[in-house]
């Protein structure tokens, strides 16, 4: 195979992988040996095994961290912090994008950034959905009150004020209060359920405060 062909095949993946190059009457160990000499030449990225973007200049567009995220482990969703900094429900830059898996927990330290897993039980996944998170590129993300509930099912002492407050949760207007209850009441958690008071009060405090201002 050429690299020619291969932009052709992948030119408007931001992340592919080995297989969709295997249609036809290919010879996987030659497609592999390529895909080898191409990494080592800086003309592509291997994340993990058999999962591949294209290096500058060849990417029509920078893969999108979440994008990377969902490829790297298939049935995972990003959530926890890097879903509260993508909406600005937390000031803070999460440069480790975190997603939640009924798999394995792990790491994954990439040229094209880190990716954290953690491990949430199969009953609890849901609150997620398919969004747009730019240049065409779309990736399965937590609803922002899932996000949250993920966080706080998976800390220790997660539905305590105290550790609520460290968190310096803001815009919380942006939070659907209902739906965060909602999806407290189907995870069937005691925790989740006496969290969602706490930022109940942490939202009325938010709003008071706007008020006064």
């Amino acid at each position: 195979m050429e690299f020619a062909e291969l932009l052709r095949i992948v030119q408007d993946e931001p992340v592919f992988e080995t297989g969709l190059l295997l249609a036809g009457h290919v010879n996987p160990s030659g497609v592999q040996k390529q895909l080898s000499r191409w990494c080592a030449a800086g003309r592509l990225y291997q994340l993990r095994r058999g999962v591949y973007a294209l290096a500058p200049p060849f990417q029509r567009s920078k893969p999108h961290p979440f994008v990377i995220a969902n490829r790297l482990v298939r049935g995972s969703y990003v959530s926890c912090q890097s879903v509260l900094a993508h909406y600005g429900l937390i000031p803070e830059y999460t440069p480790l994008t975190t997603s939640v898996t009924a798999g394995r927990p792990g790491q994954w330290d990439t040229p094209l950034g880190s990716f954290m897993y953690r491990h949430i039980q199969i009953n609890l996944l849901y609150g997620y959905r398919l969004v747009e998170v730019g240049a065409d590129q779309r990736a399965f993300v937590a609803a922002p009150e899932k996000a949250l509930l993920d966080l706080i099912y998976l800390s220790p002492a997660g539905d305590n004020p105290a550790y609520l407050r460290e968190l310096r949760l803001q815009n919380l207007d942006r939070l659907n209060l209902t739906e965060l209850e909602q999806f407290a009441a189907r995870s069937g958690r005691p925790k989740l359920k006496r969290a969602v008071a706490h930022i109940r009060d942490l939202a009325q405090g938010e709003a008071a405060e706007y008020e006064i201002l």
